[in-house]
């Protein structure tokens, strides 16, 4: 019978950009798991930052190139979406590839404060502040633009939001202001139009009725978030064409507007079969917007993009041991795993996520059908079947058996609840950053030792 890798390799090509096999192990970007394994053991959560830095550049070189081959006039920026991983080592690498950021609510402002105060950024920086926004949030934007962050940018969800800039913010230059659309949902939603941003036929009524005569603001950016990502679909292209064209004419009453913020959704590799075409999409985006305001007579505008899981859902990984086997009837074999899906990917549980999984030892081990089971008393908690094919195979041997999942870096952790209570009181697993020395070594940090009961005693009021 066939090994485990030989199996992989006929079912989908292995190995594969970040992934190899070495003396029947696995190594991922170079790294070797199975001595991270012995030296923190696990449950064991992990970021290779370098990655983050990686996908950033990929993204600009494409919207760049993109941009000469089609004589694009406008320019290009990258915000990184904080909501995506808060954790300051993740803004901190991605800062390091001169981009900008979107926060999503009230305690994103101080955080960027406390990266200006600690010269991480500068307040020429770019924030893009999305979301319905409480007395909070709208409170920290006045602050932060009366303290010089002059390139903080709201963009109004509702039509009276704007109410509080008009009445609190006092600036010797207009502040800069966006409106999100609200938009269409593709058609197996249960609703018709996105619970975000304003109606698409209110948008240039509202700014004539309220903006336009106010001298203290400028609406310089029109924004648009497709909740299916980008995709090359009919429903994708069509909900594009409509908001450029909105652009268009909004551009034509405003000469103040200059930039389309097409949001996120730019897909990560969530299976081995993943064969997105990030060159010809990026491409599609830029073309289609420069022939949509051709035709208009419009010059194109600005372009910035929200990427959030893009960024760094594909530094991170996640490894468990086979605590035990069970089979539980003739045709069902479970895989025990000394952690939980629910509580460590509940991404898994509640949307059905699929992540790259893969063995790190026993490659040379024949292969066979197994259900992955957590750890909590939970029914759902349980994993069986791969992105790529109707089921799970795993190397089928006595021995002890480690296996990870991988590009697991985007909302994991802060859905799982960091530094808190969970399921059935299963603790948070250790966190170990790494990091590339200049002689092309490795570093390694532990961001977060596993949570002992004392904390979680702590936490439910016992002590």
């Amino acid at each position: 019978m066939q090994s485990y890798q030989e199996f992989l390799d006929l079912s989908v090509g292995f190995p594969q950009d970040g992934f190899e096999i070495i003396e029947d192990e696995l190594y991922f970007h170079d790294l070797n798991l199975m001595e991270m394994i012995e030296t923190y053991g696990t449950p064991l959560r992990f970021t290779y930052l370098p990655i983050i830095s990686k996908k950033i550049q990929q993204a600009k070189i494409l919207f760049q190139t993109a941009m000469l081959k089609y004589n694009y006039r406008g320019s290009y920026k990258y915000c990184y979406c904080t909501k995506s991983s808060h954790f300051k080592h993740i803004v901190e690498e991605a800062l390091k590839n001169d981009i900008h950021l979107e926060t999503s609510s009230a305690f994103d402002m101080p955080m960027i404060d406390a990266l200006e105060r600690q010269g991480k950024v500068t307040k020429d920086i770019t924030v893009i502040c999305n979301g319905f926004k409480t007395y909070q949030y709208k409170q920290y934007i006045v602050d932060m633009l009366h303290d010089g962050f002059h390139n903080i940018i709201p963009v109004l969800d509702n039509k009276e939001e704007f109410n509080m800039y008009d009445d609190e913010i006092e600036l010797t230059e207009p502040c800069n202001l966006g409106i999100r659309i609200a938009a269409e949902e593709q058609p197996d939603s249960q609703f018709y139009t996105s619970r975000l941003g304003i109606r698409m036929e209110d948008v240039i009524d509202f700014y004539n009725s309220k903006i336009a005569e106010n001298p203290y603001f400028k609406v310089k950016l029109l924004h648009f978030f497709i909740n299916s990502g980008i995709s090359d679909t009919p429903y994708y292209w069509n909900e594009l064409e409509k908001y450029v064209t909105l652009y268009c004419k909004f551009k034509k009453i405003n000469p103040d507007l200059d930039t389309l913020d097409i949001g996120g959704g730019m897909p990560f590799k969530d299976s081995l079969v993943h064969d997105f075409d990030y060159e010809y999409m990026v491409n599609e985006i830029v073309n289609r917007i420069k022939q949509i305001c051709a035709h208009h007579e419009v010059v194109e505008p600005d372009i910035i993009t929200e990427f959030g899981k893009y960024t760094v859902a594909e530094a991170s990984g996640i490894l468990y041991k086979v605590l035990g086997r069970k089979q539980q009837n003739d045709r069902e074999k479970w895989l025990m795993l000394d952690g939980s899906f629910i509580t460590n990917l509940p991404d898994v549980w509640a949307l059905n996520q699929k992540y790259i999984l893969l063995p790190i030892n026993n490659w040379d081990s024949e292969y066979e059908r197994v259900n992955l089971g957590g750890i909590t008393c939970d029914g759902q908690d349980y994993y069986n079947q791969e992105a790529h094919m109707n089921s799970v195979f795993m190397p089928k041997t006595r021995k002890v058996q480690y296996l990870g999942f991988f590009h697991t870096g985007a909302y994991q952790e802060v859905l799982s609840g960091y530094g808190g209570i969970h399921h059935c009181l299963l603790p948070s697993p250790k966190h170990v950053l790494i990091r590339r020395n200049r002689d092309e070594t490795f570093n390694y940090e532990v961001f977060g030792e596993e949570q002992n009961s004392k904390q979680v005693m702590k936490l439910l009021g016992y002590q």
